[in-house]
């Protein structure tokens, strides 16, 4: 998963792209639209791919497709060049994402499946630092053009090969082994329900529209942050510091997260995430003082992190891990409304009022209701065979 942090490589060029292309700051965060709304419109179509193909197959087409992206990406004359290349960069992230990393890992474990999850899905963290570092470093020696190309060798000759070679869906017999107690491979799926099926649930929806409201709240933040802090005094060094923080818990809070979750009922474990989520909002509202600044970085690291490593396994628990890919699949179809809508809705409210109290009081109301609402959140497959009232 590495390979998804390729999606932080525009933001970490940002000023190369700005000069070289002589682009406004606007026009370079208008590229954010159409990677977000190409990633959200095709994880459908991945979710069903990585079950019927398998892992493997979609994870290397996605890496031969960043090779090919990123050659395109390096040699952009135009906004309308730059906003095509988030595009393809919007579909490889979805391809080599989370839907693929969490089908297939949820296909191999049971027992320290959330360690496991952590530990996947903190590469999108580390290798998004690692490969803004090479970038930046290439671009600073050469040009931006030549630190963009840099990504064609690493996704052909590492991620490539890695996925063809090294991704492997479970062999026959390991679920028996999983389960001792099945008389067959497929024994302990039977009771696994499909997207048909998931959609006539009531724990589908409450999943899809508390993970809208995440979306839209992470996206706002990441907008507007910075922004936000500036405003209230903050240093914009020392603003940017603070973001980071918050973004760089993600390799640690993911592992410990995991570590967490698999100690505690599914249902309980994505409460408790948004039950931080929630905290963060509150704690924003009373900000810039600077002890419940340090507060507001850790809970909504910590949080927003292991969202990632918390969404599979809820869903494990209440579908089952056969067909998780296409379910987790057509549920992130929600990030194409609410990681669109989440900082233009900050935006307005700001340039209208002065300052972000109402955003983020209705961010706040947002993590509230949401976490209302996951109390709900049930195993479908025993509620399905429960007699009706």
């Amino acid at each position: 998963q590495m390979g998804l942090g390729l999606a932080y490589i525009r933001t970490g060029m940002a000023a190369y792209l700005i000069e070289g292309l002589s682009l406004t700051r606007a026009e370079l965060s208008g590229a954010a639209f159409p990677q977000l709304f190409f990633q959200g419109l095709v994880s459908p179509l991945v979710g069903v791919m990585a079950v019927r193909l398998g892992a493997s197959r979609v994870l290397a087409i996605s890496a031969a497709l960043f090779a090919g992206v990123f050659a395109f990406y390096s040699q952009v004359e135009s906004l309308g060049g730059l906003y095509v290349a988030s595009a393809g960069v919007g579909l490889c992230a979805a391809g080599m994402g989370d839907i693929t990393i969490g089908h297939v890992v949820s296909q191999w474990f049971r027992r320290h499946r959330g360690f496991a999850l952590g530990v996947a899905y903190a590469g999108s963290n580390l290798g998004g630092s690692v490969m803004v570092a090479i970038v930046g470093a290439v671009a600073a020696a050469t040009d931006w053009r030549q630190g963009l190309m840099a990504v064609v060798p690493v996704a052909l000759l590492i991620l490539l090969p890695t996925s063809l070679f090294l991704v492997r869906e479970p062999p026959p017999g390991y679920r028996r082994r999983l389960d001792p107690e099945a008389t067959s491979d497929d024994a302990g799926h039977d009771a696994d329900l499909d997207l048909k099926a998931a959609l006539r649930t009531r724990s589908f929806w409450i999943l899809s529209v508390t993970l809208f409201t995440f979306f839209f709240y992470f996206t706002g933040i990441l907008d507007h942050f910075v922004l936000f802090l500036t405003d209230i005094g903050v240093p914009k060094d020392d603003a940017i510091a603070y973001f980071s923080q918050a973004i760089g818990l993600g390799v640690v809070s993911k592992v410990l997260g995991g570590i967490f979750f698999d100690r505690v009922r599914r249902e309980r474990a994505v409460q408790a995430v948004y039950a931080l989520l929630a905290l963060s909002s509150l704690v924003l509202l009373a900000l810039p003082n600077t002890i419940l600044l340090q507060v507001f970085v850790f809970t909504f690291g910590f949080s927003q992190a292991c969202r990632d490593v918390v969404y599979p396994l809820v869903l494990g628990r209440c579908f089952g891990d056969r067909y998780l890919g296409e379910i987790y699949g057509a549920m992130t179809l929600t990030l194409l409304p609410g990681g669109v809508l989440g900082p233009i809705f900050a935006a307005v409210l700001r340039d209208q009022l002065g300052d972000y109290t109402l955003a983020f009081g209705c961010f706040a109301a947002l993590n509230l209701l949401a976490l209302v609402g996951l109390m709900l959140v049930r195993d479908e497959r025993t509620a399905l065979d429960r007699p009706s009232a």
